[in-house]
């Protein structure tokens, strides 16, 4: 695995992990299928406000916060197809935005192959679970890999930290777990410009 060392960064006290490539492919299909169904054309998520809704489902309300983003993908892939901005080191790593939310700094980590992402999603999870100053923390994993939400339970099953608000988001409701549960597709829906009322 060619990834950055992650346990030498200072974390923020919010602390967003997403497995890039997963919801890339979750927003394309989500275009795809809405695009039919309402029959309008879909444009590309907005990164940011995706950003903001995962945020908001994960407990963040206005104020001065800061919020660390963890973009992790394959090294193949320079940028994700579904978003706005989408190139990983042109326009995410490295970047910021500021809003009534705070301010969000986005990192991604580009991973040999697809064993490696995963391992490495577990050790991100594992070093920002064990920063004493990170309070919350928002997961999205590819939840349909097999083994996957295993080794995220497994891992959050040992924090004994009642400071820490965590929230893992999924397309399907979760079994079990000592974590807080949301759907990852209404804050895609809404990156997207999906609306309520479009939808029958």
């Amino acid at each position: 695995m060619n990834a950055q060392n992650t346990e030498n960064i200072k974390w923020s006290e919010n602390v967003i992990i997403a497995d890039a490539d997963y919801i890339d492919n979750v927003a394309f299909n989500l275009i795809v299928n809405f695009e039919r169904m309402i029959g309008r054309h879909i444009p590309q998520a907005d990164m940011a406000r995706w950003i903001d809704c995962i945020s908001l489902d994960g407990g963040l309300r206005e104020g001065e916060h800061q919020t660390q983003v963890v973009l992790i993908h394959h090294k193949n892939r320079r940028k994700m197809e579904n978003f706005v901005p989408s190139a990983y080191e042109e326009e995410l790593n490295g970047k910021a935005f500021k809003d009534n939310l705070g301010e969000f700094i986005v990192s991604s980590f580009p991973v040999e192959d697809v064993v490696g992402a995963d391992g490495f999603f577990i050790d991100v999870l594992r070093t920002v679970c064990a920063q004493v100053d990170v309070k919350r923390i928002m997961i999205i994993p590819d939840t349909e890999k097999e083994g996957m939400l295993d080794s995220i339970r497994s891992t959050l099953h040992y924090i004994d930290d009642d400071s820490k608000r965590i929230t893992v988001f999924s397309m399907q409701p979760l079994l079990g777990g000592n974590y807080r549960q949301e759907i990852l597709g209404y804050s895609l829906m809404s990156a997207l410009g999906i609306r309520a009322d479009e939808i029958k």
